[in-house]
């Protein structure tokens, strides 16, 4: 059991954000670090991991997943060694995934740790490519959008983690045409050059549904959307009949305080029969065995490429959140909680 610290820094939320979050809605503070009690371990994390999803929490508003309570610290993906554990079957020195992420030390519950391999693949992408993120992607197009072989697929936000898997994952299970949008000419060049996207725009060079039209010129089957917005109603324009959209995140709208203009085209989903749903990815953990198989596969052959953007330092991880937010990072946003 290795020496337990006094005390750890962990970021709270000190103030609901109203629109675009702004640094002083947070804080570091220093807590004391508590030793594990029966069947817990205590971890030292080495990695944590900023999602748009955390934006929601952040309001007081009932939904799918209690809100950040304030002035306690917040919740999410981390990577970590175990330092201390009183959990059948988890080592001092194990490596584990866990959801006590933003602080430096966390106390978790065996049984909601994964124990994670280094050698197997880097820890940092049991954030990203191997973790919720891909199976977000994984889950989102193939069970709830239902791809087949041949559809053509619209990606939304598609240079970041989830995106830019849909995308890969798409193209390797036989895709006729995969189109991506990505909000600069940099993450469009890497679509096509890197992850081998068949067309891909920079929805800032002009209306979405004009540029959608041109890349797919015979229309799409499935919509996998992150945005929302004007990407929603423009993939409405271009779906197919019996087209699908799975709806993982709409960005676009998280900070306005304004209800969004669009989409104003619902009409279409009668005349198209088209099918809209929700995804959470905790309804898809069946999924995950095969998931770990397929994907890890293709990541260790090089089939399946991935981006992350690391910035360094437990202080800085709201930066990186914000950043996040305003669409700074290619692929996963992930913090090291080491300088």
């Amino acid at each position: 059991m290795s020496a337990i610290p006094a005390t750890g820094r962990e970021w709270h939320l000190v103030a609901r954000p109203e629109g675009w979050p702004k640094p002083e809605d947070f804080a570091l503070r220093e807590a004391p670090v508590a030793e594990p009690g029966p069947g817990q371990v205590l971890v030292r994390n080495l990695y944590m991991s900023v999602d748009p999803y955390m934006r929601g929490r952040m309001n007081d508003v009932k939904s799918y997943v209690p809100p950040f309570q304030l002035d306690q610290p917040m919740e999410g993906g981390a990577v970590g060694t175990v330092i201390a554990s009183n959990a059948d079957g988890i080592a001092v020195g194990a490596h584990v995934l866990h959801f006590g992420g933003w602080r430096e030390y966390a106390v978790v519950d065996g049984k909601r740790a994964v124990t994670v391999d280094p050698e197997v693949a880097p820890l940092t992408t049991y954030l990203g490519v191997l973790g919720m993120t891909g199976l977000t992607a994984y889950a989102g197009l193939m069970e709830v959008a239902s791809f087949k072989e041949g559809d053509a697929v619209f990606v939304s936000g598609a240079a970041g983690a989830v995106g830019s898997e849909v995308g890969q994952i798409a193209k390797l299970k036989g895709a006729s045409r995969v189109i991506g949008s990505a909000g600069s000419d940099e993450k469009v060049r890497l679509l096509i050059d890197e992850y081998g996207f068949d067309a891909a725009f920079n929805y800032k060079n002009g209306p979405v549904a004009e540029q959608l039209k041109e890349a797919a010129p015979d229309g799409i089957d499935v919509y996998f959307d992150n945005v929302g917005g004007e990407h929603l109603e423009a993939a409405l324009s271009s779906l197919k009949v019996h087209g699908r959209i799975t709806t993982c995140g709409m960005i676009s709208i998280y900070n306005e305080t304004e209800p969004p203009a669009a989409p104003r085209n619902m009409a279409l989903f009668i005349g198209k029969r088209l099918r809209m749903q929700g995804m959470l990815v905790n309804d898809h953990n069946h999924l995950q065995p095969q998931f770990f198989e397929e994907v890890g596969a293709w990541v260790r052959e090089g089939k399946l490429r991935y981006r992350e953007t690391v910035v360094k330092g437990v202080d800085n991880a709201v930066e990186a959140f914000l950043g996040m937010l305003r669409g700074e990072n290619i692929g996963k946003m992930i913090v090291a909680l080491d300088d």
